[in-house]
């Protein structure tokens, strides 16, 4: 196997094409520098300079040789530099795990933080569900997560990156959206209902049925993304419940109406993290991802 002295006395070579001006750069004298080469073309097996006592060249394969010494040569000298910012969570990647309702301007504003504190940081996102989140991240496959509670806070760290309003989206020529008032749970009683899965979106299948009396018979469509519901909305398939960032989604014929009775805030999207991680990149990621948001979208 070739040594990095060897490469390095190469390259010198190839760049000067004068066996003493390399050997002059490399600070060392002409002999062994032609010894390295010597030794480098028998490990290689090809002749990599053709030299005589007027000049050196670079053969065919001393050329496509170069090329590939010269990589060597700069993952050799940046290799130390790159542990120690991994090492210090400067540099390295970082799996993210999102809802698909977190990417209504969350998402984004977030990764600019991201971006911005830590440059040298690689994000790889994962659109996922909070129960395939909290899968992921206790396998490994994922660093953090933005999901929705609960989680067991006793193996996952959290932080609260935003809360938000829980409405009621309505067809535009809806009676309720031509009232102008707040919607009650008796303004609900009749009315086709588009809802949450129970399964794949539970957070907000839970909060709605703990919040509201829901009569089931009045379920016309069972859904688990925010922006599906919206779109069945804006078809007249029923009313949904929906966090007020869904407003964002600019989705036309659909009315936005305030829920009587309820937590201004109820909805929360989380930070999350397995407590214990040995990922330094994580450590420094929590000093720069703010909590964002406190108040009401």
């Amino acid at each position: 196997m070739f040594s990095f002295d060897q490469l390095r006395g190469f390259v010198a070579v190839a760049e000067e094409l004068h066996f003493g001006r390399a050997a002059e750069r490399l600070s060392m004298t002409q002999p062994p520098l032609s010894r390295q080469i010597q030794k480098l073309e028998r490990t290689v097996g090809v002749r990599l300079l053709e030299r005589d006592r007027r000049r050196v060249v670079l053969t065919a394969a001393g050329e496509a040789f170069l090329a590939e010494a010269r990589r060597l040569l700069s993952l050799a000298e940046s290799a130390p530099d790159l542990a120690r910012r991994i090492s210090a969570g400067s540099s390295g990647t970082l799996r993210v795990g999102f809802t698909a309702a977190s990417s209504y301007g969350v998402l984004g504003q977030l990764l600019n933080t991201l971006e911005e504190g830590l440059p040298g940081i690689d994000v790889e996102l994962f659109e996922m569900v909070t129960r395939e989140q909290v899968s992921a991240l206790t396998s490994g496959e994922l660093d953090v997560g933005l999901a929705r509670p609960p989680f067991d806070t006793d193996v996952f760290g959290s932080r609260v990156q935003h809360r938000e309003r829980m409405l009621v989206a309505a067809p535009h020529d809806h009676p309720l959206a031509r009232r102008g008032a707040p919607v009650t749970a008796e303004d609900l009683v009749d009315v086709p209902l588009i809802m949450h899965s129970p399964t794949k979106a539970r957070y907000f299948y839970d909060l709605v049925v703990g919040l509201l009396p829901i009569a089931h018979q009045n379920v016309v469509h069972t859904v688990s993304q925010v922006l599906t519901m919206v779109w069945l909305v804006a078809a007249g398939r029923g009313v949904a419940f929906v966090p007020s960032s869904a407003m964002g989604l600019g989705i036309e014929g659909v009315s936005y109406l305030e829920l009587d009775g309820l937590p201004e805030i109820p909805v929360e999207l989380h930070l999350i993290w397995m407590r214990g991680s040995r990922n330094p990149v994580i450590t420094r990621v929590l000093q720069v991802w703010p909590t964002v948001d406190d108040t009401s979208a």
